[in-house]
């Protein structure tokens, strides 16, 4: 049944910290922080679980996406780090460090392999904004934020969406050449409720978390509520489209350790990207 939320995977499976559902190029899903902290979790397309890899010392993932080559990419909040890891050998590299960093936490990434990444620093309600380059060089795009949290760029790559967590605002900004943010404006506002992740269909529609009321609130790309699914958890921290036409929503829940999903009518934008860059190898 479309739009109605089941459980995917056994609750416990993963710790309070389980984060950053992204799936590869042959529809498996990973989220950080199965059967413990530092680890990152892997979910075949009939729900098998098991530990993919492991962060070294203090690392322990957040956000996770795929880059055009298919290396996954992995935000470290407490190690500072972008990571990169190769698929086959699962080996890791550092993309990225940034000392000014709070903690990184989600990212999304552009056709061209730009990344953005939200960096909050919950004690002060505060919050910044990262590009990442190719090269791993980084740039501080904007300070003085609310809590940064959920992070996405649109399927026509004009715009990335920004949510502030505790004051409830989603932010949108021009994105120009790929790489450059201007004319920000707020997208919209929740009366209630925090948010936490964010990802686009195809057709670009946000679909966006809301923390600690468990669902998902869909937006139309001017800014309308257009659905709201319920979840079998409260705490839902993320969200990405797979399955076998990308059209199979993951949500990952704090507070019970699982991975709900939900079937929809749109692809998602990844989804629909990765398959286009399937088609032109």
């Amino acid at each position: 049944m479309l739009y109605k939320s089941s459980v995917f995977t056994p609750p416990g499976g993963f710790t309070f910290g389980i984060e950053g559902p992204a799936c590869d190029w042959e529809g498996n899903l990973y989220a950080v922080n199965y059967g413990e902290q530092h680890t990152i979790g892997k979910v075949t397309p009939s729900g098998e679980c098991s530990v993919f890899l492991k962060l070294p010392g203090i690392s322990i993932g957040n956000g996770i996406r795929f880059n055009s080559r298919g290396e996954m990419l992995i935000a470290d909040y407490t190690g500072h780090n972008i990571w990169k890891a190769d698929m086959q050998t699962r080996e890791l590299s550092v993309l990225a460090h940034e000392d000014r960093m709070n903690q990184p936490n989600d990212i999304c990434i552009t056709s061209e392999d730009v990344v953005f990444a939200s960096d909050p620093l919950w004690k002060e309600l505060s919050g910044q904004l990262w590009r990442v380059s190719p090269d791993g060089s980084v740039d501080l795009m904007e300070d003085h934020m609310g809590t940064t949290n959920g992070i996405e760029v649109s399927p026509d790559e004009k715009t990335l969406y920004v949510n502030e967590s505790r004051q409830r605002r989603i932010w949108a900004y021009d994105l120009v050449d790929g790489r450059e943010l201007e004319n920000k404006r707020l997208f919209y506002e929740f009366e209630d409720f925090q948010m936490d992740g964010m990802r686009c269909d195809a057709e670009g529609n946000l679909y966006v978390t809301r923390y600690d009321k468990g669902t998902v609130v869909i937006l139309s790309p001017d800014g309308k509520p257009v659905s709201e699914i319920y979840l079998s958890g409260k705490k839902c921290s993320n969200i990405a489209f797979g399955g076998p036409d990308g059209k199979t929503c993951y949500v990952t829940l704090a507070d019970t350790g699982n991975i709900d999903r939900f079937f929809t009518e749109i692809p998602g934008r990844s989804f629909v990207m990765f398959k286009r860059r399937v088609l032109n190898k």
